[in-house]
């Protein structure tokens, strides 16, 4: 029998000193308020009183270590997941205040609806939704955790939702170790519910 509900979480927060847009790169660990906040993810969905029977998630390591706590919660191995992964960037490794003063990166921004700066929208929906296609399948009942990153689980929820994939990265609402939760009925998703545990503040390192 397929899921019965797939939680989208965001990973914690990274300890990122130097403010930088790390995107891909490796070696961005979670911070100690990080791992608290993963704790508090994992808390509230062992609170709504649902098997978890599948854990996937990012191959980076904050989404890895973000992962740990339900691991624990649920006795499950995590499986990683290269579909759910943060979105590419020509940005990384740079802060974007001191990157977007250097006129040769404003040809970066001709096409915010694509966007110019990096992978489409439209690729970040499909594989994410491929991805959750193949879990929600894969399942012997019960829920489905991904835990991934901001961009990915902010355009799954305006796929799902039907809306513009065109939008401002400001506004996002997908907090840091946020829980975004799906249901599946036929071939048609439909988001049931978002919370945000660990009440955490703003991320200057996302995508």
């Amino acid at each position: 029998m397929p899921a019965e509900r797939l939680h989208l979480v965001r990973h914690g927060e990274v300890f990122n000193p130097d403010h930088v847009l790390y995107g891909r790169l490796p070696g961005y660990h979670l911070s100690d308020a990080g791992r608290r906040m993963a704790q508090a993810a994992a808390d509230h969905v062992v609170g709504l009183d649902r098997p978890v029977t599948q854990l996937r998630c990012s191959p980076l390591e904050r989404t890895q270590e973000s992962a740990e706590p339900f691991a624990t919660a649920f006795g499950l191995v995590p499986r990683l997941e290269e579909r759910i992964i943060e979105p590419w960037n020509v940005f990384e490794g740079t802060r974007m205040r001191r990157a977007l003063m250097n006129p040769w990166n404003w040809r970066h921004l001709r096409r915010p609806s694509v966007p110019s700066w990096g992978e489409p929208y439209v690729s970040i929906a499909d594989r994410m939704r491929a991805a959750m296609d193949d879990a929600w399948h894969e399942a012997d009942g019960g829920d489905v955790v991904f835990v991934s990153h901001q961009a990915p689980i902010w355009i799954t929820h305006l796929s799902v939702a039907g809306l513009p994939l065109r939008h401002d990265p400001r506004s996002r609402r997908c907090a840091l170790s946020s829980v975004t939760s799906f249901e599946r009925v036929g071939d048609v998703w439909r988001e049931v519910a978002y919370a945000e545990p660990a009440a955490a503040g703003i991320d200057l390192g996302a995508v």
